[in-house]
Order: C-alpha cells, then structure tokens, then sequence
C-alpha cells in the first residue's frame, strides 16, 4: 500500500470494516485517517459498542493508533443505583474477578478499584461491566500486586512470544523492572504490535506495559 494513497484507502478499508463487524450496528461513525491514525466520530448506543469500534479500527491493515471521539448516546438513561447494582452482581458472578474488586458508579460512569494478582483478573472486571445498560463510560483502576521477580517475568514474557503463531518475535526485546515491562524493537503489524502486548500482560505479576514496539511493514 503506497503512502501517497494510505489514508484515502485506510479510510475505506475502515469503514468496511466497520460494516461488516456485528458488534457494531450505528449509521453515524464517521471516520477520518491521517498518517496512519483513524479518528472516529459520531455516536453510539451503548460504551460496548464504542469498543468493538474501536477494536475494528485496530484490526485493520496500516492502522497505527485509532483516536476514539465516538459519543455514547443512549435512548434512554438509567441512575447509578441501578447500574452499580447489575455491577457488583456482574463481578459476583464472573469468576475470573477476585472479591478484593469493588465497584462505584457516578454519572453513569463505572469506576473499578482494588487489587487482584493478574492482569486477565483485572481485564475481566472491565468486561464484565462494560456492556451493562446505561453503561457510558469504564474506568479501570485496579492495581495489580506482583509477586514474582523481574527476572522470571522476563523469561516468562520471551518465552510466550517465541510460542505465538500470530506474532515474528526475532525483533522485539523485553526488559522487566518489578512488576514494568517494557517492549522495545520493530515489528511488521499492529496486529503483531497488540500480539506482543498481549503476551506481555499474560506473565505473573506485571503491573505496567510499555510498548515502544515500531510498526515497520
């Protein structure tokens, strides 16, 4: 794909793309891109739908970075006491998320705090509230207590990125400070890029990713 032509073409991959995804049902996304970054604007019916947007972006070839300006507009607005309700029965209920996450709500924005041991604890939290109704908006700010040394994180994290199928690791470094990983080196996607990620966050007691990884196709 030429870079002459990249953002007029990226702009129309991304846009199909967002029609073909199921997840996302709104006809008013607009979408702009700009060296390699997609702007998306507009609105949506719930914040679940403003993810999987942004999830499709992502998944598109040449895409570097999406800047997620959609508005989560909903047809009818519920109070935070109902929505902290379906919260805390939703985080009850999924047994990936410890007892230690406690949830509040305001504005019907869903804030989650406390501690959990691994990151898919953490991410799993965050999933379970994120497609309740009335939903706008999710912030995250579970802490994640390591309890195993840098150098076994490391070991860990290389050792994952050499199994992936999805990802050419020969270029990416990985260097573990406590509980901070840092990814540095280039890949040939940003499909590989979340790979990379992904991976990293996977290890015992990561608390921190950096992702310094370079997209060069």
């Amino acid at each position: 794909m030429a870079t002459s032509v990249l953002s007029s073409e990226l702009q129309e991959l991304v846009q199909n793309e967002l029609l073909w995804d199921p997840e996302v049902t709104s006809s008013s996304i607009g979408v702009t891109s700009k060296d390699g970054v997609v702007t998306l604007s507009g609105f949506v019916p719930s914040y679940a739908e403003r993810m999987a947007a942004e999830r499709a972006a992502l998944r598109v070839y040449g895409t570097r970075g999406v800047a997620n300006d959609l508005t989560v507009k909903l047809a009818g607005d519920r109070i935070d006491p109902d929505i902290a309700k379906d919260a805390v029965d939703a985080l009850k209920f999924n047994l990936s998320v410890p007892k230690t996450v406690k949830v509040a709500v305001r504005d019907a924005h869903v804030t989650l705090e406390g501690t959990c041991e691994w990151w898919f604890q953490r991410n799993a939290a965050e999933n379970a509230v994120r497609h309740l109704a009335g939903v706008k908006g999710v912030n995250n700010f579970i802490t994640i207590k390591p309890r195993v040394s840098p150098e076994m994180v490391k070991a860990k994290i290389e050792a994952a990125l050499r199994r992936s199928a999805e990802l050419d690791a020969k270029d990416v470094n990985v260097v573990a400070v406590g509980g901070k990983v840092t990814l540095s080196g280039h890949v040939r996607s940003y499909a590989e890029r979340l790979e990379a990620e992904r991976a990293a966050w996977a290890a015992p007691g990561v608390t921190t990713v950096e992702n310094d990884i370079f997209i060069t196709p």
